[in-house]
């Protein structure tokens, strides 16, 4: 088992810990660091006892560091760069465009972008020396073309039907999005990443041994990951979109309207930046699958009635 699975194995699996653990690895300035102050850090992970003072460097490894591989993450993929990247698109995919091209063009590179830092984040235990496949390459392409489009929907709807009632246009900008948008990440993550599901990822028992492939495993990491992204951008999408039809009633913003632009993108923004850390969270990195789950070579490895998995992210 990697030193960076074993590191979350040791903080335990209640939720406040994992949420405080990602809120100080989602730190931006984590990024300034360079690849070899990345593999120093790495490499002091690999070791034994770890003093207060080593936690800076644990912090960076655990941040920047691909659990299956060992590898270096590129450097927009990374956990820390998430929020600086993804917060600009997420704003101007939910804007209430004037027509489709525009509503295309920022869905485009939001799904693109989520494809890129699923698929950097995936399990890529079983795939260890291998080369990305043209079959996951086309699945990728398919993926964002898809999910471009649905995204598009709303402002596709209300161009070729030429609404122009405000409840209805209300209904298309404000509460279709909401399950849109975490339906189409849902549908990312579990796209990008289908080849874990079909393969399978490596397990380990409760001594970090590596004991097989399990496509059990593989599919639950999926489903789960899936899970944490739809609470994600659903949660995102929500919350603004709700607070702004309120306010929209209240004789300050009737008076005013020039607000309501600016309150919906920094709500988006700060959404944003609190669902993050608390969706990486809503399940353990280091996942358990049942003896009872798994494939039957497998269950007598599970003398303690359970394996671990890296669910990836």
């Amino acid at each position: 088992m990697d030193s960076n699975l074993l590191y979350w194995k040791s903080q335990g699996q209640s939720f406040l810990s994992r949420v405080q653990t990602w809120v100080n690895l989602l730190d931006p300035t984590l990024l300034l660091s360079s690849d070899a102050e990345i593999q120093r850090a790495h490499s002091l992970l690999q070791g034994g006892e770890k003093s207060e003072k080593d936690a800076p460097a644990l912090t960076l490894a655990l941040s920047s560091v691909h659990a299956d591989s060992g590898a270096v993450l590129p450097l927009v993929f990374r956990p820390p760069a998430l929020l600086p990247i993804s917060a600009p698109l997420v704003v101007a995919s939910f804007l209430p465009h004037n027509n489709v091209k525009p509503a295309l063009f920022w869905q485009f590179l939001l799904q693109s972008y989520s494809a890129g830092f699923n698929y950097a984040n995936r399990n890529s235990s079983s795939e260890q020396g291998k080369r990305t496949s043209l079959k996951q390459l086309l699945l990728i392409a398919g993926t964002v073309s898809y999910a471009t489009c649905a995204g598009a929907l709303p402002q596709i709807f209300i161009n070729r039907l030429g609404v122009r009632s405000a409840p209805v246009q209300t209904f298309f900008r404000s509460i279709l999005p909401i399950p849109l948008s975490a339906a189409l990440a849902f549908f990312n993550v579990f796209t990008v990443r289908s080849e874990e599901s079909e393969t399978g990822i490596q397990v380990f028992d409760s001594n970090g041994n590596p004991v097989g492939i399990s496509k059990a495993a593989g599919e639950k990491a999926v489903r789960e990951t899936a899970l944490s992204r739809a609470a994600l951008f659903g949660t995102t999408a929500a919350v603004p979109n709700l607070l702004v039809l309120l306010l929209q009633r209240t004789r300050l913003f009737q008076r005013n309207s020039l607000l309501v632009a600016p309150l919906r993108h920094m709500s988006v923004a700060f959404v944003l930046g609190l669902m993050i850390p608390v969706s990486f969270s809503l399940f353990p990195q280091l996942g358990t699958i049942k003896k009872e789950k798994l494939e039957e070579e497998l269950q007598a490895a599970a003398v303690d009635g359970q394996l671990f998995y890296n669910r990836g992210l």
